[in-house]
């Protein structure tokens, strides 16, 4: 059990072109950026649970290894590959170790990102508009950029980036530089199965509304517990991402919008 979750594994060898979706990846190694925390930590663990070689990147290696403690205490594997995504050179030794160590990478989750607290037109700087497009979409632009040739080489690869609501809808909670940064990305993924699906490469963008991550603490006004409680969790992205994961290789799942059932969008309810 890990996670709080009990998959009952398939035999790999089931996960074939015709087979229905499986929950095993067994031996399929999968590369997840912000694993210390939120969506990519729980993601991470989830895959694992299902028997994926995790790959943990992430600007806070403590916070990493915390997650890799809780994948291998389970019996699963997982190595601790700190990077900051908005840093090219780091993420090409990241793309490197993993092309010697496993000779591939079949799933790479892009889920490191952030947003600043001064975010309005009225408050932003240049400093902080540039920290959100560099973590936010010149970060998921590096680690595909480096995974793209063994994905191409193996013909086969899934891609999943976490964006937002804000990735579809202009909003005026999330700041412009977050809002753009996120349409960039469910543009830059689709860009990606234009090119690469002839290589046997798809690319799905995740577009949650709502979610209780730690990210929330950096909103201007804080989210009070009763609020989150009624977000999506990072348990339902976990999910979601596993069923991505699991789809047969025929199958790109270009985008997935997911909201709460509560939804503030919907309810007219001011942002928490």
């Amino acid at each position: 059990m890990i996670g709080g979750h009990r998959w009952s594994l398939l035999n790999p060898s089931d996960h074939r072109d015709d087979s229905p979706m499986s929950l095993s990846l067994d031996n399929r190694v999968a590369w997840v950026t912000g694993a210390g925390s939120g969506i990519g930590q729980a993601a991470a663990i989830v895959l694992a649970g299902a028997g994926a070689k995790l790959v943990l990147s992430g600007r806070r290696e403590e916070a990493l290894e915390t997650t890799a403690a809780t994948i291998r205490g389970a019996g699963g594997s997982a190595v601790v590959a700190p990077a900051d995504v908005a840093d090219p050179a780091a993420v090409a030794v990241v793309a490197s170790r993993i092309g010697t160590e496993f000779g591939r990478c079949e799933i790479l989750v892009n889920s490191a990102g952030l947003n600043v607290r001064r975010r309005s037109w009225g408050e932003i700087d240049a400093a902080g508009f540039t920290a959100v497009l560099e973590a936010d979409l010149s970060g998921p632009f590096h680690t595909t950029a480096a995974v793209l040739p063994m994905m191409r080489a193996q013909r086969d690869g899934l891609l999943i980036h976490i964006a937002s609501w804000a990735g579809r809808h202009v909003l005026r909670m999330p700041g412009p530089a977050y809002t753009a940064a996120k349409h960039g990305l469910v543009a830059l993924s689709e860009s990606i199965n234009l090119e690469e699906c002839v290589h046997g490469i798809r690319s799905c963008c995740l577009c949650p509304a709502d979610v209780a991550t730690p990210i929330l603490d950096a909103r201007p006004v804080p989210v009070p517990e009763e609020e989150k409680a009624r977000m999506l969790q990072v348990q339902d992205l976990a999910t979601t991402i596993l069923f991505l994961a699991g789809m047969p290789a025929r199958v790109c799942v270009n985008e997935i919008l997911i909201s709460p059932t509560w939804n503030r969008f919907y309810t007219g309810a001011p942002a928490p």
